[in-house]
């Protein structure tokens, strides 16, 4: 038997005091079913005794269903309902509950099923708690991924390839560049080359020309895409018209053909989106970009850890279409089609890559937040306002997974398709709870303990909607 001090010390995480089944074991708990709770550990709890200090501490009683489901089996569920503390596998296949440890694992579950797809402890064990058990399993697994069709699927049609060096060739900065029927980059340079001869200049880098005057003061406002287009001949030196054309007649040969198998690439990717696992979102600005960009898919889906799974992946490094607007609404349509976002944070913060971060949460799909830089690690996950959003369709507050390590991304996409996440609740003030993804440490989901806030969400947020409220 355990004191009554004890057993409030030990179920204080679930004390809130918000309402309804969070504030069940508190000081005002009867004390009855205190009496009763303190003899667990020698006398097993049946479901009818449950019910009956559930009653007594003014909460509903729980379906035969409900109290299999999360006390007598440990059945699959999105995420690894053994890795959470306190797990024995002698509980399996119980009648009972056997131990406060065993109590308390039962409500830790409840507790992170309602922080992930629905937002309210209080709303969630009102809804579940006189569904069967052939309810609960149907419900949940409408949140799993199958790993073992996505194992048995095979590989897709291979893309086209494009070396490394020429993926940044394919961005818009340079399709702009070199795409039409006349080269604007080489137009432009034939001008500045020609405007520096009259100047009675002679042999000159290609940098100096789209840095000097003639170019700056007509094509101002295309000089980081000029300067883009040009990285690679940028230290060549150039004194003719035919140097030049030249120089830049390479560079357009290899344009062509790393666009055209980007386009093919596009079609390729449009035809597996009713299958796409990952997007890659990011934002690439150089040469050097597309080549780390490149080198990290490379590197995090051909991790062994992922090969098994045939992951469908796009990757930004090797798509294009015909124009920006095209390019817009194949990238807004893979971010809704694809069941996970994978956001790299690169060297720069853009607009692109972070609506689209923000879309992807206001969906509710998993967002791995992968930066290089610990402080960036640090500002992403604590401080940026997209590492929190609301999925529109629930409510529910949506936190991104935030990593500084490529061998942690592999990790987090191997736990979320093979259905093995794991968390961590924690409850900084009364009321208001947070749950951690475990690997890295990231709060993917919230309660607030402002009654006002969680009120209005509950009264006003689905306007009638069957959905739950959200934070």
């Amino acid at each position: 038997m355990v004191s009554k001090e004890a057993l409030l010390e030990q179920f204080k995480l679930f004390a809130g005091g918000t309402g309804g089944i969070a504030n069940w074991l508190q000081e005002t708990t009867p004390d009855s079913v205190i009496e009763r709770l303190t003899t667990l550990d020698e006398r097993p709890l049946s479901h009818a005794q449950l019910n009956q200090i559930l009653l007594l501490s003014h909460e509903a009683g729980c379906s035969e269903g409900f109290f299999q489901y999360y006390w007598g089996m440990a059945p699959n569920h999105p995420y690894d309902v053994r890795a959470l503390p306190r797990y024995r596998t002698e509980w399996n296949n119980s009648a009972a509950i056997l131990s406060l440890d065993h109590l308390w694992w039962g409500i830790y579950r409840l507790y992170v099923d309602s922080l992930l797809y629905f937002g309210d402890v209080q709303s969630t064990y009102r809804t579940l708690h006189e569904k069967t058990t052939t309810d609960l399993q149907r419900f949940f697994a409408g949140y799993r991924f199958h790993p073992d069709a996505m194992k048995n699927r095979g590989p897709i049609l291979p893309m086209a390839k494009i070396s490394m060096d020429d993926r940044y060739l394919i961005s818009e900065m340079a399709c702009k560049s070199y795409g039409g029927t006349e080269s604007f980059l080489e137009r432009v340079l034939l001008e500045a080359l020609s405007d520096h001869h009259i100047r009675g200049g002679g042999p000159v880098y290609i940098r100096d020309l789209i840095d000097g005057n003639y170019i700056k003061t007509r094509h101002r406002d295309r000089h980081v895409q000029l300067t883009f287009a040009a990285d690679e001949v940028l230290d060549a030196i150039v004194e003719s018209k035919a140097q030049l054309e030249e120089r830049l007649s390479a560079l357009e040969r290899r344009f062509e053909a790393a666009h055209s198998s980007a386009l093919k690439n596009t079609r390729y990717y449009l035809s597996l989106v009713n299958d796409l696992d990952v997007y890659v979102a990011t934002s690439m600005r150089s040469r050097q970009d597309f080549r780390t960009m490149a080198t990290m898919c490379q590197t995090v889906f051909g991790s062994p850890r992922l090969q098994p799974l045939f992951l469908r992946y796009f990757d930004p490094t090797l798509s294009a279409t015909e124009g920006h607007e095209d390019k817009g609404l194949v990238e807004c349509l893979m971010v809704k089609c694809a069941k996970v976002l994978l956001y790299s944070a690169g060297a720069r913060d853009s607009y692109g890559k972070d609506a689209e971060a923000a879309m992807a949460l206001s969906l509710g799909k998993p967002v791995i937040f992968f930066c290089d830089e610990e402080q960036r690690r640090v500002f992403y996950r604590d401080v940026h306002p997209l590492s929190r959003l609301i999925a529109f369709d629930t409510g529910v507050v949506v936190g991104a997974m935030v990593t500084s390590s490529e061998d942690e991304v592999v990790e987090l996409l191997h736990r979320l398709f093979e259905n093995k996440m794991e968390y961590t609740l924690e409850q900084p003030r009364p009321g208001y709870l947070r749950l951690r993804e475990k690997l890295s440490g990231s709060v993917v989901r919230l309660q607030t303990n402002d009654s006002l806030i969680r009120e209005t969400f509950q009264n006003y947020y689905h306007q009638g909607n069957r959905a739950l409220s959200g934070v």
